[in-house]
This record gives C-alpha cells, sequence and structure tokens, in this order.
C-alpha cells in the first residue's frame, strides 16, 4: 500500500526585513517552508534544558545567576 501526501501552498505577504531573517537563516538545502517551521516549532520546554549547565564550577554558576538576576531587575524597570 502506497501513502501519497499532498501539501498544499499559500502565497503569504511578509514585509522585507523578515524576508531577509528568513534569508540569513536558511540553509543551502533549506526551502522557506523549512526556516519557518524549524523556527516556530522550537519548544520552550524547560526540561529540555535541564543538566546543561551540570559541569559548571559553583564560582562559574554564581556569575550567572547574578547576571540573570540583573538582567531580569532591568527588565522589571522597564515595565
Amino acid at each position: 500500500m502506497h501513502t501519497q501526501i499532498h501539501m498544499g501552498t499559500k502565497t503569504i505577504s511578509i514585509m522585507d526585513d523578515v524576508y531577509e531573517l528568513l534569508v540569513k537563516n536558511r540553509h543551502k538545502d533549506e526551502s522557506f517552508s523549512d526556516v519557518i517551521r524549524k523556527n516556530l516549532s522550537k519548544s520552550n520546554d524547560v526540561m529540555e534544558v535541564v543538566g546543561l549547565w551540570s559541569d559548571l564550577s559553583p564560582d562559574e554558576f554564581r556569575i550567572i545567576e547574578k547576571t540573570v538576576s540583573r538582567l531580569r531587575n532591568s527588565k522589571r524597570a522597564y515595565l
């Protein structure tokens, strides 16, 4: 049994700066649809990054922690 999937196409209008972003983020073998799909399907699940910093020294971790805190506080000042 052979199943074919026919995908439709849509024409959309985008601003020139967005088009340039697509061009910059596209690899040689990718379509614009691939670039959009890749970027819109990125997960924001924190569990995907658990353990990434496990090899940091305590001093390095404290520096990152202070930097994040400072950035959060400065961002709140604009809200």
